[in-house]
Order: C-alpha cells, then sequence, then structure tokens
C-alpha cells in the first residue's frame, strides 16, 4: 500500500507505517497544482494531510485513492462530498489536540483580563503603564459559556474548574442529565449561553449547521464588555456581526481563526481586525504543540495502519449513519462456495440496490445467516425465487 505524506509528520510515523509494510511517499508542503501532480503520478492508496486543503482535482487525479487521513480533528479542507461520491474513505484524528486547544484557550481568556499583550508591547516601546493595565477584573467567580462540549470543551472546563470559575455550556448532544454530571449549567440555546456568560468560547466543529452559529442574535445577546473567544474555524462566526458588537457593545475578542487566513507558514498578512485593539489575534496555533502534533500524527499512523492490515477505518467521517435500505432479506443457508453470489444474482435480477450486508455463521461452519438491507420494490416473487435456489434453508422478507 501507498501512502503520500502530504504535510509534515515525525520520522517515528514514517518509521512505524514502513514497519506496516507500507511504501511512503515523504513530500511535506504540497499545496495546489503540485499536490494534484504528486497525486497523479503517484496514484497512492492514501493520502495522509494536515492543513493542506484537498480538492475534487485532486480526488479524481488519484483513480486508486482510498483514504484520506485528516491529520487534526477538522476536516473541513477535505472536499468530503466528492469523496463520498468516489467511495474514497476520509478519517480524522479527533481528541488528540484537546489539551492544546484548551490550554491557548485558556490563555486567551488571561489575555484579555490582563492585556498581557499590550503589556509586553508597550515595555519593549519603552512605555510605563501600569495605571492602565493595574485595572483587570479577574476571572475567578465569572461565568464562562462553553458552546460545545466536545474533547475540547471538556478539556477547558477542567482548566476553567482550576481557576475557580462558573462554566454554563450548551452542546446539541448535551442533555440536562450529562450537563448535571459535569458540574455544569445547561443552556438550551447558543444564545442563551451568550445572554449569561461573562465570557463565551467556541468549540464546535465547521459543519453546514454551524455556518455562522455565532450570528447577529449571538452577539446582541452577550453582555456588554463581555469576552469572546473563537478557537474552532472562521466559518463558525459572522465577522460582521462580531465587529458590530467590539464597536457597538464593548465586546472583546481573541481569535486564533479567522476570514482569509494565510495559506503559507510565514509571510505578510493583513486582517481588518488585526488592528483593533479590542481584538488578539492568534497565528492558528490552537493544537501546535510538540505533544499535541506527536498525539495526532501517531493517530494518523494507527489510522492507516488500521486500514493496511484489517479494511477497517477507525475516525471514518463520511459513512452514513443509516442507509437508503427500505426492505431486509434475512437469509439462512449452507455455508458453501457461490450461495450468496446466486442469492446477489436474483436481487440484481428484481432491481433491489444492496445498502448494507452483514453473514454470519453459526457454530462448526455448516451454516450461515445473511442479513441483507436493501433498496427496491419488495416483489415477493424475487423472495419465492431466492427461497428455491440450491443450499438455501430459509427467506424472510420485511419492510423496514
Amino acid at each position: 500500500m501507498t501512502v503520500l505524506l502530504a504535510d509534515s509528520l515525525s520520522q517515528s510515523v514514517m518509521d512505524r507505517l514502513h514497519a506496516a509494510g507500507c511504501q511512503v511517499d515523504n513530500q511535506p508542503g504540497l499545496k495546489g497544482e503540485e499536490l494534484t501532480k504528486a497525486l497523479s503520478t503517484l496514484n497512492p492508496q492514501v493520502l495522509v494531510v494536515r492543513s493542506t486543503k484537498v480538492t475534487e482535482a485532486d480526488l479524481r487525479a488519484a483513480p486508486g485513492l482510498e483514504l484520506i487521513v485528516r491529520a487534526g480533528a477538522g476536516y473541513d479542507n477535505v472536499d468530503v462530498s466528492t469523496a463520498s461520491g468516489l467511495g474514497i474513505f476520509v478519517a480524522n484524528c479527533p481528541g488528540k489536540n484537546s489539551a492544546a486547544v484548551a490550554e491557548l484557550t485558556m490563555g486567551l481568556i488571561l489575555s484579555l483580563d490582563r492585556s498581557i499583550p499590550d503589556n509586553v508591547m508597550d515595555a519593549r516601546n519603552g512605555v510605563w503603564n501600569k495605571a492602565l493595565y493595574g485595572k483587570a477584573s479577574g476571572v475567578k467567580g465569572k461565568t464562562l459559556g462553553l458552546v460545545g462540549m466536545g474533547n475540547i470543551g471538556q478539556e477547558v472546563l477542567k482548566r476553567a474548574r482550576g481557576m475557580d470559575m462558573n462554566v454554563i455550556a450548551w452542546s446539541r448532544s448535551l442533555t440536562k442529565e450529562r450537563a448535571a454530571e459535569l458540574g455544569v449549567g445547561w443552556r438550551g440555546s447558543p444564545v442563551e449561553v451568550a445572554k449569561d456568560a461573562d465570557i463565551v468560547s467556541l468549540h464546535v466543529a465547521s459543519k453546514p449547521d454551524t455556518k455562522k452559529l455565532a450570528d447577529a442574535a449571538f452577539f446582541e445577546a452577550m453582555k456588554p464588555g463581555a469576552f469572546f473567544i473563537n478557537t474552532t474555524r472562521d466559518a463558525v462566526v459572522d465577522e460582521g456581526a462580531l465587529k458590530q458588537a467590539i464597536e457597538g457593545k464593548g465586546v472583546r475578542a481573541a481569535l486564533d481563526v479567522f476570514s482569509d487566513e494565510p495559506s503559507v507558514k510565514t509571510g505578510a498578512f493583513s486582517h481588518e481586525l488585526a488592528s483593533n485593539t479590542s481584538v488578539y489575534l492568534t497565528h492558528h496555533i490552537g493544537a501546535s504543540t510538540e505533544q499535541a502534533q506527536e498525539a495526532i500524527a501517531q493517530e494518523a499512523a494507527r489510522v492507516v495502519e488500521s486500514y493496511h492490515t484489517t479494511g477497517d477505518v477507525p475516525n471514518c467521517v463520511n459513512l452514513a449513519a443509516q442507509s437508503d435500505a427500505t426492505h431486509q432479506l434475512t437469509v439462512r443457508h449452507l455455508d458453501k462456495v457461490g450461495v450468496l453470489a446466486r442469492v446477489l444474482n436474483e436481487m440484481s435480477i428484481a432491481n433491489w440496490n444492496v445498502q448494507e450486508m452483514e453473514n454470519v455463521v453459526f457454530d462448526e461452519g455448516r451454516a450461515a445467516c445473511a442479513y441483507i438491507r436493501f433498496d427496491g420494490f419488495a416483489d415477493s416473487s424475487a423472495a419465492d425465487k431466492i427461497a428455491v435456489l440450491e443450499d438455501i434453508l430459509a427467506v424472510s422478507l420485511i419492510e423496514l
């Protein structure tokens, strides 16, 4: 199995993949047309990326591509829709950067409260202004609102408790009972979190249903002078609404992600919020600790290893949670060569499109049972034809 590494991963990862029997082509820094060309030339079975964008052109350039591993939690840099249409698995590495992002989140909160970056800049420029910088409010006893309570949100919660902060939260999967177990105040919506918190921090994945989750209504609900933290993705924030909240109600923001972020590691940079004294921008470094990067790299290697040795894809993000199957055909049969091939042939003749299939074998290996879920008009005559095939023991057909 050929694996193309299009971003920098540690030598230990390459050694691990080599030991697993993979042929590794290490070309860190591939982007745009260079990536497309490399995929076309090498035609690997596996592509591993960090921040590199993987487009439809890239996916179509390598007909042998079977798996894309995003060495990180988010995967919005991969054209997942096209990958799904081409039958290419997409996997990520969730939870491995949680501590690093949580650490940055807390650092940004303290930076806003104590104006740490401005302190340092003034000191470097020979300006002494203890009268200004000695007026911090402090975060003890303040209410931190978490929007999203996945791995990162829960890591932030741990650290906030250590700083004696009150925590409220909303998440699509967070129930009142689970909130009580975690010791956080449950809220029914992101807007409710924004309304009741002194500090709001976003920790949701970037998906169509979270696009501009922090919108005008969200910022209108925030308290005057509240803090807003975003270490997830720029797409979840309406930056125009954020700017209005900064200008109109004194909201202060710390953003590790924002629109039009440079795609290069170093270079010129400009953004309308960069010079705003109520905003701190960092360089999308939430997961950028040595600990997090190595953990993510090893998880990426584990995903590739698993696929290479067993065909399983840990952390796959583009398998349907539920298929379009309308009926289930259950076939008990003798465990012999060709039995299921004959069953599937009859299903093809009946124009039944198989969506899910499982075959389990009884003790001693003489008989088995196949559960076949399909989409199509359930003509009972087709089931009757299957029932009389050679080596078939029993057939049942049910509507789902």
